[in-house]
């Protein structure tokens, strides 16, 4: 089996995550599996960041501790552990013969990134086209860097022939493209947020889609603002998602509860950070279930939905659509850093069979109740223009939409609204709610993004499953207690200080697990340290 790392380093601004971009896209254009991943500060220029490019020829979904070659743009900076180099390959402007270096080409900073890329290359035997395939796919104009890239490869040394499986060409993906994929395949029409590191990335590729797509893509003044804006758009019959990291869902909490009073439908995409606060913002944790599936004041349904992958959060992502609106409930994606801003191989891109729809009635009627009491808790759904008093309120209300505050009116609306917890639950037991991988008696359990590293580690861990969570409400106790029923041992794997999922776990099953393994400071797992804790625990 293949299975190699370059690890790219330097400063903010020199280039790092496009060099990264463009080996992944050449290395799966050569028929790789390739994970990439982002580490940098929060800085605009400056500081010490870097990528990590893992490929190999089976499938892999996390990256690698050490390294067969480094691209140092930093020449200033020699401050990495090279005895974390397997091989002596660390490349950097030293390469460049100036003798052989032609005038027409600038010798500024990203033409000597694509110089080194190609030298890279050309120690490892791989043709020019796929590095010029990967140009041309991520620039306009992209003939000055394929020279520079030529150049490379003419002036390196050939250390190892890797083989090519240009049959095998895969789609690389980041868990922000899996959101706005599945929204826009959800029939998305209104999309919100204020700029909040790492749910930026979601607002920056639909507003690049929004005319070709008519969408309306904006960003308000603040995260208040964004939540009711996208509620007043849902109440007309949009299919709306806003999104936002801790610190902005923090603000969106008391329209969360007037989601919930209302009914009005909604989609909430919530990207972790290391918190509390303000944290190390450019840094993953997954600190946030607690807050994403409590918040707001009272009690209301809610779905909560945490993929794992790319593929998985364009799946999510479309379930969380048909839930909201189906059911007129708020639906949240939760994802993170790790998953949003990392690249994984997908051998294709498929969609669930499920079809989002606004699931609005076409003849309300004179007699229409915008709060039906119905047997599923579900009333139908009208909005203004349709003839029909679809009245919204934050008060409690009767069926009608009025205002009441009489203490069997509140009981019954209440009951009403909860009703749908049932018809919630059985729907999404048809979808999944929990993912297994691997074989035996002994069973990690994680949810998010770990799901890369666990999946990797298994390879490793014989005897071992993987039970993967990814509705967090309603929660799918019946299949979490049988497998936790069924095992001999099990371990908690979480990117947390105090273990939220087996909280969460404890809570809707009884069933408390004594071994964890967290990791807490704003750096995902890797499969080595997956793989060396449960050692240590047996």
């Amino acid at each position: 089996m293949i299975r190699k790392s370059v690890l790219i380093r330097g400063r903010a601004g020199q280039g790092i995550n496009f060099t990264a971009t463009l080996l992944g896209q050449m290395l799966s254009f050569a028929g790789y599996y390739v994970f990439i991943y982002r580490d940098y500060a929060s800085l605009i220029r400056g500081g010490h960041n870097f990528n990590i490019v893992t490929f190999s020829d089976q499938p892999l979904y996390s990256h690698d501790e050490k390294f067969e070659a480094v691209i140092n743009l930093d020449r200033s900076n020699q401050d990495f552990r090279k005895d974390l180099v397997r091989k002596d390959l660390v490349l950097d402007e030293k390469k460049v013969n100036q003798d052989e270096w032609p005038k027409d080409i600038p010798q500024n900073q990203y033409q000597i990134n694509n110089f080194l890329l190609g030298y890279l290359a050309g120690c490892w035997g791989l043709p020019t086209k796929f590095l010029t395939q990967s140009l041309r796919k991520e620039l306009k104009l992209w003939q000055l860097a394929a020279a520079a890239v030529k150049l490379g490869i003419r002036q390196s040394v050939l250390r190892e022939k890797l083989p090519i499986y240009p049959s095998h060409e895969r789609h690389l993906l980041t868990g922000t493209n899996g959101i706005v994929i599945g929204s826009i395949a959800s029939g998305l029409d209104v999309y919100l947020s204020y700029p909040m590191t790492p749910a930026t990335g979601v607002l920056i590729e639909l507003a690049n889609q929004a005319k070709q797509r008519k969408m309306l893509v904006a960003q308000i003044e603040d995260e208040i603002g964004v939540i009711n804006t996208a509620l007043g758009a849902s109440y007309g019959g949009a299919m709306t998602m806003v999104g936002t990291s801790g610190g902005g869902f923090a603000l969106m909490t008391e329209a969360m509860s007037l989601a919930g009073m209302a009914e009005i439908p909604l989609v909430i995409y919530l990207s972790q950070r290391t918190g509390p606060s303000t944290g190390v913002p450019t840094y993953t944790a997954q600190g946030d279930l607690n807050f994403a599936r409590f918040a707001g004041h009272g009690e209301f349904p809610r779905v909560l939905v945490a993929p794992g992958d790319p593929q998985e959060a364009i799946d999510r992502t479309m379930e969380a659509f048909y839930l909201a609106y189906r059911y007129r409930v708020p639906a949240i994606v939760l994802s993170d850093k790790h998953l949003g801003e990392s690249y994984y191989s997908l051998d294709q891109i498929t969609f669930p069979r499920i079809k989002p729809d606004r699931f609005i009635v076409e003849r309300p009627g004179a007699n229409y109740e915008n709060y039906a009491l119905t047997a599923s808790g579900v009333s139908p759904r009208a909005v203004p223009g349709q003839r029909a008093w679809a009245r919204a309120n934050s008060y409690e209300h009767g069926p009608d939409g009025f205002t009441v505050e009489d203490s069997q009116m509140v009981k019954k609306m209440n009951d009403k609204r909860f009703r749908k917890e049932s018809g919630l639950a059985k729907k999404i037991s048809n979808w999944q709610p929990v993912r297994s991988w691997g074989r035996g008696r002994n069973l990690i359990i994680g949810w998010g993004s770990t799901q890369g590293a666990i999946r990797d580690s298994l390879s490793e861990l014989r005897g071992w499953q993987f039970l993967q969570v990814s509705y967090l409400a309603p929660f799918p106790r019946v299949e979490v207690k049988k497998a936790i029923d069924r095992a001999e041992r099990v371990v908690l794997v979480e990117n947390n200080a105090t273990g939220l999922l087996g909280q969460l776990i404890a809570l809707e099953t009884g069933c408390l697990i004594k071994d964890k393994i967290l990791k807490y400071d704003g750096r995902p797992f890797t499969s080595h340290e997956i793989i060396n804790q449960i050692k240590r625990i047996l």
